[in-house]
């Protein structure tokens, strides 16, 4: 709808730098960044290659873009989820559920993140990896608030601090979709997030 707004021709650019991505995440997730080159990018986009060069100055450029694109996909679903029902304990079950379903649904991504997380050259996987970096810790705020503000209204315990928790439950949420990323048939990521959430909620210990 955003886009909407935007001119036709301003409307066009964003289509086409689109469907770039789509096909430079489809090409890299195949073969992986070193064995992929800008001309294929483009014959796969049905771009002339000149045209791909007025969006992108290089390969590395182009990757970064999109891994950084992926990102803000990622933790702006993540961040809407957390802004609906006014219950702290809702909030986090939908974090959860959020965030199993963004993972399922951008598997190809994931894998070339971490694949290459060696493989793309020293200068754009440092230059990435801080921006990426950067995303994360400012949603992992958004988290905390949400721990924060039920502690203030006497939902949770004060048992350490909010961005502790949120770091907590995210570690959690990743270890379980890490299971399942490399054993999916043997470690499904649970259907109910209270299998996950209740972990961090009820803790081992008898009252």
């Amino acid at each position: 709808m955003e886009d909407m707004k935007l001119p036709r021709r301003e409307r066009e650019r964003v289509r086409q730098r689109q469907e770039m991505l789509a096909a430079a995440l489809g090409l890299f997730s195949e073969r992986g960044y070193h064995n992929v080159s800008m001309h294929q990018i483009a014959e796969k986009g049905e771009f002339a290659i000149g045209t791909l060069y007025k969006f992108f100055k290089n390969k590395e450029d182009l990757y970064k873009a999109l891994m950084l694109q992926q990102s803000d996909t990622f933790h702006e679903g993540l961040a809407k989820a957390l802004k609906g029902p006014e219950d702290e304990i809702e909030k986090l079950r939908n974090y959860v559920r959020a965030k199993g379903e963004l993972f399922r649904a951008n598997v190809s991504m994931i894998r070339l993140y971490f694949a290459e997380t060696r493989g793309a050259s020293f200068n754009v996987m440092a230059g990435l990896d801080s921006e990426i970096r950067e995303r994360y810790y400012q949603f992992m705020q958004t988290l905390a608030s949400v721990f924060e503000k039920g502690m203030e209204r006497k939902r949770f315990k004060k048992v350490a601090a909010p961005y502790h928790l949120a770091v907590a439950l995210d570690s959690l949420a990743n270890a379980f979709l890490f299971l399942w990323l490399e054993m999916p048939e043997r470690h499904p990521y649970p259907e109910d997030p209270d299998t996950i959430l209740d972990i961090l909620v009820k803790g081992l210990l008898e009252p």
